[in-house]
């Protein structure tokens, strides 16, 4: 029998139309049924034996929220018999095909039913974000502090919220939720996966219990979105997701000498194009309106009726035309500055600069009512070239990005969600900003050789350590905020996780823009130790901040085109915000859980307007 593997997962979704995205065993075909509106059935595509569907259920109408089944019918025909009965119709059921199975909800599932939840009717929108969860039981000695316990990664937030939403009506859950990164980690696995890598493969060699290809990344989503109360949150939350470090390795495309490194171990080729494999099957295509999706070229061909029978050659093509993007840096991201020497090893392999790759674009827009997510790729966009070139986000999808913040009136709030933050501590942003000054080789070799080790030790690659980008979207949001790009919206909110900690930080704009936010939450589940927790804590004060300051004016980093407070923050420990958009308001919630080492409770920690004037309401900031 025909069964489901994995999801469903509630993706994309507006005002009319909801996408499911599933893993099945076998081929098939895939029905969602909503009980009481419309239905839409798709079949399944193959790659790398991997069976997934995306079903679009239009006709919805925004604000209502509809119970739903999934059905999987067998591609061969079934044999005769008696028409199986749905578990929970409302006595008006459709026709079912022969040999149709009901795989959802599960049978005995103690779980509230999942809902298909357009967004729309002028309700208020809730956003949930956040970042950086590892997989683990949701049990002692894994709910645990790492203090407590050497495996302890604190309590999970999204699981607690799982609970808190089984025992609260929908109109109190979330409209939406953004996963900024690190949805899985394929450098730190549960005790379960390194279990299963044992048994596999021999773990002596590299990559050791780390992941080494798609096999075994198809295992890490399994995991992470199979426990029960996971399972279910992502089956009636419209879900958005973009890539970060860990979903293929710490650093990941940090610089061109790390690339330089990292290419020298035989392990990486299989490894990178099987992670932007999994990502583009399990994580990006769902974040996708049907539009944009069905125009993609790799999933046109592979989804095609005269299509491969496993559009494996077809994805990992592409996952390697996308590996070498960071390489071309003069090609994609604009010409490097003159006179700047290569930042990467002599032993860097050149690109083939005769076939350029058109580059992919994996950023995306959702408008959810009269907010607009813009969510925008900081990884895989990257270039960090071999001629000197650092640039977040490639020239190409920054044109996109920017065309995605021009409007007519219809957008109360612009949200720009990235993995990484456009604004840190002062102190962290001057060293990040000398750290890459000093890496290209201005002041000679030995001198970039020694900036470099400092930037991969401590991880120097936010915003601020790709100068050319951080410009660019200084310039955008202040072009936004004073209303060059249409009506000014009521507030601009970048949304990012990565650090893990949260934290809220204020821009200085003119006195009639819209407020500009940095909203920072991390981790879901991956708290931080106590050390560096120490180090944030130097950075926030007057005297580094200062000293670090000067040392990049003495480099010659450029004044910046900015200035900012951090007046909320930091948290640590498992958290989620939520963002709170009702009309032209704005708000934020910060929750943490309870460190007690038991699965849920939320605590709120912060409450905040987001678009009151200075002065108009007071901030409840516990």
């Amino acid at each position: 029998m025909t069964t489901l593997l994995l999801g469903p997962l509630h993706r994309y979704a507006d005002d009319r139309r909801a996408t499911v995205w599933v893993e099945t065993d076998e081929p098939c075909t895939v029905e969602i049924r909503a009980l009481n509106g419309p239905r839409a059935a798709t079949p399944t595509f193959t790659v790398a034996g991997h069976h997934v569907a995306l079903v679009v259920v239009s006709g919805l109408v925004g604000g209502t929220t509809y119970p739903y089944e999934v059905w999987l019918t067998p591609l061969e025909p079934a044999p005769a018999g008696p028409t199986p009965e749905p578990g929970t119709g409302t006595g008006t059921e459709p026709e079912t095909p022969a040999g149709a199975v009901q795989v959802w909800p599960e049978p005995g599932s103690s779980q509230p039913p999942s809902l298909l939840r357009p967004v729309g009717a002028g309700r208020p929108v809730r956003l949930v974000f956040g970042s950086c969860r590892v997989t683990a039981p949701q049990a002692r000695p894994y709910t645990l502090s790492p203090g407590e316990d050497p495996q302890g990664l604190g309590t999970d937030a999204l699981h607690a919220l799982a609970l808190r939403m089984a025992e609260t009506p929908p109109r109190t859950w979330p409209d939406a939720l953004l996963l900024l990164g690190d949805q899985v980690y394929a450098d730190h696995v549960s005790p379960a996966t390194a279990a299963r890598i044992r048994a596999r493969r021999d773990v002596t060699v590299p990559p050791g219990e780390e992941i080494a290809d798609f096999t075994e990344y198809a295992w890490l989503y399994q995991e992470a979105w199979s426990q029960p109360e996971i399972r279910w949150l992502l089956s009636t939350i419209p879900t958005a997701m973009v890539a970060d470090d860990h979903d293929v390795r710490d650093d990941w495309n940090i610089s061109a000498a790390w690339r330089a490194q990292i290419r020298t171990q035989p392990w990486w080729d299989t490894r990178i194009t099987s992670g932007i494999m999994a990502y583009w099957l399990y994580q990006f295509l769902g974040n996708l309106d049907p539009e944009a999706r069905d125009a993609d070229p790799v999933f046109a061909a592979v989804t095609a009726p005269d299509g491969p029978a496993d559009g494996e050659s077809l994805v990992r093509d592409l996952a390697r035309r996308v590996d070498r993007m960071p390489d071309l840096g003069s090609l994609a991201a604009g010409p490097a500055r003159a006179g700047a020497p290569p930042a990467t090893a002599e032993s860097s392999p050149a690109p083939d600069w005769s076939q350029p790759p058109a580059p992919p674009r994996w950023s995306y827009r959702w408008d959810l009512g009269r907010t607009r997510l813009v969510v925008i790729d900081s990884r895989l966009s990257r270039i960090v070239a071999p001629d000197g070139t650092r640039a977040m986000v490639h020239d190409a999808e920054w044109a996109w990005i920017r065309a995605q913040t021009a409007q007519t009136g219809e957008v109360d709030h612009l949200l720009l969600g990235t993995s990484v933050p456009y604004l840190l501590t002062p102190t962290i942003h001057h060293v990040e900003t000398v750290s890459e000054r000093l890496a290209s080789g201005r002041f000679g070799r030995l001198v970039a050789r020694q900036a470099e080790r400092m930037r991969q030790a401590v991880d120097l690659e936010h915003w601020a350590a790709f100068g050319r980008s951080f410009g660019q979207m200084t310039d955008l949001l202040h072009a936004v905020a004073a209303g060059e790009h249409g009506p000014a919206p009521a507030s601009v909110i970048v949304l990012s996780g990565d650090v893990h900690h949260a934290y809220l930080a204020r821009a200085t704009t003119a006195r009639d823009s819209a407020p500009v936010w940095q909203a920072v939450c991390s981790p879901f589940r991956n708290p931080l130790g106590p050390g560096v927790r120490r180090v944030d804590a130097m950075s926030r004060r007057g005297l580094p901040a200062g000293v670090s300051g000067l040392l990049a004016r003495l480099v010659g980093v450029r004044d910046m085109a900015v200035t900012w407070s951090i007046p909320h923050g930091p948290w640590f420990d498992s958290q989620l915000a939520t963002l709170i958009l009702d009309g032209r308001a704005a708000s934020m919630v910060l929750e943490k859980t309870e460190p007690d080492g038991e699965p849920g409770g939320l605590d709120e920690v912060l409450r905040v307007s987001l678009t009151a004037r200075p002065g108009e309401g007071r901030p409840e900031d516990a």
